[in-house]
């Protein structure tokens, strides 16, 4: 038999198998009876130590007993909404989404005095 295909493996070591430095280590601790998690938290129990050393032991030990929040992206598929013809609406329902677009480009942060504002309030299909 020639080599190894590609992508496939033969022998040695499985994923996530510790090494014997490794397994060595991890015994060595848990024959101490106390791993560092524990003794951190031990630290930031301790009512009597000082306040900094108490928050550090905090911040240390928060990543191993609570997971980082993921951020995610939202994304939304608007393939499947069909065109909204204005021309349907009643004039009270254009009065309201015309003062609700007003009002948006009013609000801060809407960029309501950037250049070509007025351009767009022009546009607006809903004008009176």
């Amino acid at each position: 038999m020639p080599g190894s295909l590609p992508g496939e493996r033969r022998g040695g070591r499985r994923k996530g198998t510790p090494n014997r430095a490794t397994a060595a280590q991890g015994a060595a601790i848990a024959a101490s009876g106390l791993t560092p998690l524990e003794y951190m938290l031990s630290v930031l129990r301790d009512e009597t130590a000082p306040r900094p050393e108490r928050m550090e032991a905090a911040a240390r030990a928060a990543p191993y007993v609570h997971p980082r929040l993921a951020a995610i992206e939202y994304i939304v598929d608007d393939a499947d909404e069909e065109p909204f013809d204005l021309a349907e609406l009643t004039t009270g329902e254009r009065d309201l989404l015309r003062q609700l677009a007003e009002k948006r480009l009013k609000a801060p942060g809407s960029d309501y005095d950037q250049p070509g504002q007025s351009e767009l309030r022009r546009q607006l299909p809903f004008r009176r």
